[in-house]
């Protein structure tokens, strides 16, 4: 099977793929994977994470394989402040004539 030409990335995954909102989507996507690194490296149970964030296990379980569709971004930022996170937003002038979104874990 011959796979198609290849392009360069535009550096969000989901923009790429088309997605309605892919800034809000890669957001969600650096949110949830730091959920998923604390939940691991602090060796939680699903059932002990979803007591901490206040959501039932199968949410936990959904979240944990990469479904975060149904968590806002705001959502997920509550889950890590419960985590014992700082969530710190900083608002600049984009270099762009359109701003983004980025995440810089700490």
């Amino acid at each position: 099977m011959r796979a198609g030409p290849v392009k360069e990335g535009s550096g969000n995954v989901f923009a790429d793929l088309g997605f309605p909102h892919p800034e809000r989507e890669q957001l969600k996507a650096r949110l949830r994977l730091q959920i998923y690194r604390l939940i691991k490296d602090r060796g939680l149970t699903q059932a002990k994470a979803g007591a901490m964030l206040g959501i039932r296990q199968p949410h936990v379980s959904g979240l944990m394989r990469g479904q975060s569709g149904n968590f806002s971004a705001e959502r997920l930022m509550h889950f890590l402040t419960a985590l014992g996170q700082d969530v710190e937003i900083t608002v600049r002038l984009a270099s762009k004539e359109h701003g983004g979104v980025s995440l810089v874990p700490g």
